[in-house]
């Protein structure tokens, strides 16, 4: 049922940017991402900048009838492995995306980073082309464990990062770590996150170990912890983080009081978010009825390349190829998939103002998860229980059900 006409507002938008290209792809690894053939020299990566820079202008330039007057609150540069870009390639997209679009007063700007394409000279220039945020792709600092992961780096090397990370002037850093690895016990997932503590981030993404299709360890699965021994290190590992001041705010983000990771907020929140470069998916909503459209990018690097500039016409809407627009059958599942991750939830009146459906469609359902623990009761906030943030898939798959 449509909420009331005056509801209806368009979210805050973002950008992701996609850098398809890695020093060597990881066997778990299931993003859009290609090994990066070395130059003549054999000291440096042939990748060819300029076009995709330029490629990308004309991405963002298509998609600028969706921005609708909005200032991106926050840029992603994701891979793959951005920091594999020189500073002055990153440079000309900020300066592209600002010139074309417009930055927030205190816009948010991170790249995700490698330990192993780290040098001092290169993240000093990241930091003074705008980038203001790092994620440093750690994993692990465990030297078997990186080994089994296919990373580039030790452990010693990711310490090692991070202080030049410091040093280049990031005061904003994020750690991704993995658990449940192959043969990795709890003390080893424990010793991991000490480890990471012992840098003071200010913010850790730890993630559980999956196993997707289209992946190396998909073909040929390793043996990793039970479920019995992956609650054991979550549990103990929520404990220790919390007991060191990182605030678990989302399923796998933890962060000190106030350092959130905006762009992710965004996601989850069911925010706008545009998306350039191979592969890059986002997320429109169109002023005019409030369709909420997923975007998807041709995911090759040469395909994406060779798309011809005379086929930079402006997106008219459902016109453009490769754009889905969600169902509004499906925007209840579509905005609890992404809200439910926050422990905290979302205000109740953002599922009005970015779907523009009635709360009466959650209502549907809600009572019978409240009876069963599930979601906290609609009053302020539409948020999953203490118990119940453990078992999403139980509350999603009411909505995967007919009323």
């Amino acid at each position: 049922m449509p909420a009331n006409d005056n509801s209806l507002a368009l979210p805050p938008v973002s950008l992701y940017v996609h850098i398809p290209w890695c020093v060597r792809k990881c066997p778990y690894c299931d993003f859009n991402s290609h090994q990066a053939a070395r130059d003549h020299t054999d000291t440096d990566y042939a990748l060819p900048q300029a076009d995709y820079v330029a490629q990308l202008r004309r991405d963002l330039k298509s998609q600028l009838p969706w921005v609708q007057g909005r200032k991106l609150q926050s840029i992603f540069f994701g891979g793959g492995t951005p920091s594999l870009f020189s500073p002055e390639a990153i440079g000309q997209i900020l300066a592209m995306a600002e010139a074309l679009v417009g930055f927030a007063r205190d816009i948010e700007i991170t790249l995700e980073a490698n330990p192993g394409t780290f040098e001092q000279a290169k993240f000093t220039g990241y930091r003074a082309a705008g980038v203001n945020r790092l994620s440093i792709g750690v994993q692990s600092f465990n030297t078997d464990h990186l080994h089994r992961l296919g990373r580039i780096h030790s452990g010693e090397e990711a310490v090692s990062a991070l202080a030049m990370a410091r040093r280049a002037g990031f005061d904003n850093i994020n750690l991704d770590l993995i658990h449940g690895l192959p043969q990795q016990t709890e003390a080893q997932a424990l010793e991991d996150l000490h480890r990471a503590v012992s840098l003071a981030p200010e913010h850790i993404s730890w993630y559980q170990l999956t196993i997707e299709p289209n992946t190396v360890f998909y073909s040929a699965p390793p043996s990793t912890p039970g479920p019995e021994r992956i609650a054991g290190m979550q549990g103990s590992g929520r404990a220790f983080l919390t007991s060191r001041g990182y605030l678990r705010y989302e399923i796998s983000a933890y962060s000190g009081e106030g350092l959130e990771s905006r762009h992710n907020l965004n996601y989850w929140s069911f925010g706008d978010y545009l998306g350039i470069g191979a592969g890059a998916h986002g997320k429109v909503t169109l002023p005019r009825d409030g369709r909420v459209l997923r975007t998807r990018r041709t995911r090759t690097p040469r395909d994406y390349l060779a798309i011809a500039p005379a086929r930079e016409l402006l997106y008219t809407e459902l016109a453009a190829p490769q754009v889905d627009p969600i169902e509004t059958g499906d925007l209840p599942l579509e905005f609890l998939m992404n809200a439910l991750r926050l422990v905290e939830g979302v205000p109740l009146y953002s599922f009005e103002r970015y779907t523009g459906l009635s709360l009466e469609v959650l209502s549907r359902h809600w009572p019978t998860l409240v009876a069963m623990d599930l979601v906290e009761p609609l009053e302020r906030r539409i948020a999953a229980s203490a118990f119940g943030f453990d078992y999403l898939d139980e509350i999603l798959q009411r909505f995967l059900e007919q009323p």
